[in-house]
């Protein structure tokens, strides 16, 4: 058994540590609670412990007053995110979350910005038959949530399919290495027999406490900066040199997630710090995430995620640690170049296969009046020999689509009305919200359902000044978690309170720079209010091929921001 020894003592221990310790390994109660018939909910504590298997606990916050002056509990449901590195699922995968979706969960799919499925709307009751049936296709939620590596990203672009390959089965090898290696989840879920002794539980990178917080990896390849590796505690870069994948470039400390009025946090850019060769990237993922478990904050959660340690202990200490753990150093960090952070719509071909890039507005599918977008998925799934790629801007790809099934799926997208987004205006191509609202207990306004109607309202200005075409980053979170990762939009809003958000302008293109406040507590209409001067200004008077992020900067509306030491400054 490792028993895990913070090297800096920061300060007391924060409960969430105690829980850790004293769950027995990620176990807890959940067998017992899961069991209690009494309430569809579980215990707090034990939510806590859950979100190691890959669940949140939620409600439907919509139903609250109503469900209160009834004197019921609230409308408990869960929520499960699967592990699934690069967003790579088969058609049978896709098939079985579709069933799960319209059988056990709320009859809808959430393709989420890391790449994966989320469930909604999960009874108590209905919990492990779900993750069994998940299991079945080859599926799991290990770590999908808690203070462990996440679902690692990778690179979805199409046009790249040779390299993707490579690339993806890097992101594969990390995510198995680093999983927690506890069996409480095939204990609890899968119904393996209980080791007796939980003594004998070794794990050996993590240890008893495992993570100070949650730690996030993501795989880019240039010029595509579809995962925004700079938004990442662990980015690797590849670099490709004569057409071949010769490495990584490795940039640490990223992170979205802040809480409004304290300025001891705020998102930060990930530091590129070397470049080792393609075959350590497994190791170096290790080593880093050890410096994170020994020197990170678990006296204080906000300040808990690897960019503040990184900050605290600095750039230049954080390489001189990890080459004392690799045992030997880094490479010099290799030239690369990045163009776009969004994702490419319509047919492609690459590598002697098609790949159709939808667009999935905010990720949700469901049936819509005009488009049938679940029921079409789930036809083209069917009959698919190739695979679907989950794209880190909640698009999706019909990947490796042969020759002779590619009419095939072009006719059901036109039956079942599904888009590459080509009628849309490119703004709204380059959106992305989180759920928030209302599900989300931890949103203070409204994203997913509340950001397309706002950019209806966008799109009128766009139409007065001719901007319909030119692609502008936009982003809403309904929290300053940031899941949405607001922080690097052009465009950026937070929510503040119900119908209220703070609006940051600024953020880079290409996702290498961080937005900052522009105006706070605003609600629509000084939204527009504010939005419509700019953009007729920077239809005038932007230089060519100018972004609109950059525009702001170079008018003085907004002071760039190259690390998030000087986001509230």
């Amino acid at each position: 058994m490792v028993k895990h020894k913070p090297v800096e003592n920061l300060g007391p221990p924060s409960n969430m540590e105690q829980i850790k310790e004293e769950s027995d390994y990620l176990r807890g109660s959940l067998v017992e609670s899961f069991a209690d018939r009494i309430t569809s909910s579980i215990p707090e504590e034990q939510t806590k412990i859950l979100k190691f298997h890959g669940s949140y606990m939620q409600d439907d916050r919509d139903e609250r007053y109503e469900r209160k002056q009834k004197k019921l509990e609230p409308a408990y449901q869960f929520m499960i995110r699967v592990r699934l590195p690069g967003g790579v699922a088969t058609p049978e995968q896709w098939l079985t979350m579709d069933e799960l979706a319209n059988t056990n969960g709320n009859g809808t799919l959430k393709l989420t910005t890391r790449q994966t499925f989320q469930l909604h709307g999960i009874l108590k009751w209905n919990m492990k038959h779900t993750i069994q049936e998940m299991d079945k296709a080859l599926m799991d939620t290990i770590a999908a949530c808690g203070d462990v590596n996440r679902n690692v990203m990778c690179n979805a672009s199409p046009y790249q399919s040779d390299i993707h390959e490579q690339v993806y089965q890097k992101s594969k090898e990390i995510s198995a290495h680093l999983l927690p290696k506890t069996r409480a989840y095939h204990e609890i879920w899968l119904d393996e027999e209980k080791v007796q002794d939980s003594k004998e539980t070794v794990e050996p990178i993590y240890g008893d406490l495992y993570l100070p917080r949650k730690f996030k990896i993501g795989v880019a390849v240039p010029p595509s900066n579809d995962i925004d590796v700079f938004s990442q505690d662990l980015g690797y870069i590849a670099i490709i040199e004569n057409d071949e994948l010769v490495g990584f470039n490795i940039a640490v400390g990223g992170g979205m997630g802040m809480t409004h009025g304290d300025t001891d946090t705020y998102p930060q850019l990930a530091r590129v710090i070397g470049f080792c060769p393609a075959d350590q990237v497994v190791e170096v993922a290790e080593k880093i995430l050890t410096i994170q478990r020994d020197y990170g904050n678990r006296s204080e959660r906000k300040n808990a995620r690897f960019k503040y340690t990184v900050d605290r202990k600095g750039v230049n200490w954080v390489k001189k640690e990890l080459n004392e753990r690799l045992g030997w150093e880094l490479q010099e960090a290799r030239p690369y170049t990045f163009d776009h952070n969004g994702d490419r719509y319509g047919w492609i071909r690459g590598d002697g296969k098609w790949h159709l890039t939808l667009f999935i507005q905010n990720g949700r599918i469901k049936d819509h009046e005009n488009c049938s977008l679940m029921t079409g998925l789930r036809e083209i799934a069917k009959v698919h020999t190739g695979d679907f790629r989950l794209t880190p801007n909640q698009n999706l790809i019909i990947s490796n689509v042969t020759d002779e099934k590619k009419d095939t799926i072009d006719n059901l997208v036109a039956t079942f009305g599904l888009t590459d987004g080509s009628y849309n205006s490119a703004l709204r191509r380059n959106s992305m919200a989180c759920v928030a609202l209302p599900t989300c207990g931890l949103a203070m306004a409204e994203s997913e359902r509340y950001l397309p109607s706002l950019i209806d309202k966008v799109e009128d200005i766009l139409d007065e000044t001719g901007l319909s075409d030119q692609e502008i980053v936009i982003r809403m979170s309904g929290c300053p978690n940031g899941c949405s990762r607001p922080a690097l939009s052009e465009i950026g809003f937070i929510g503040k309170a119900p119908g209220k958000y703070n609006m940051y302008l600024g953020g880079g293109f290409k996702g290498e720079r961080l937005n900052k406040l522009y105006r706070e507590n605003i609600d629509e209409e000084e939204i527009l209010n504010c939005l419509q001067p700019l953009l007729h200004e920077y239809a005038q008077q932007r230089d060519t091929d100018e972004p609109f992020g950059d525009y702001v900067i170079r008018a003085g509306y907004i002071a760039p921001v190259e690390s998030g030491l000087d986001f509230h400054t």
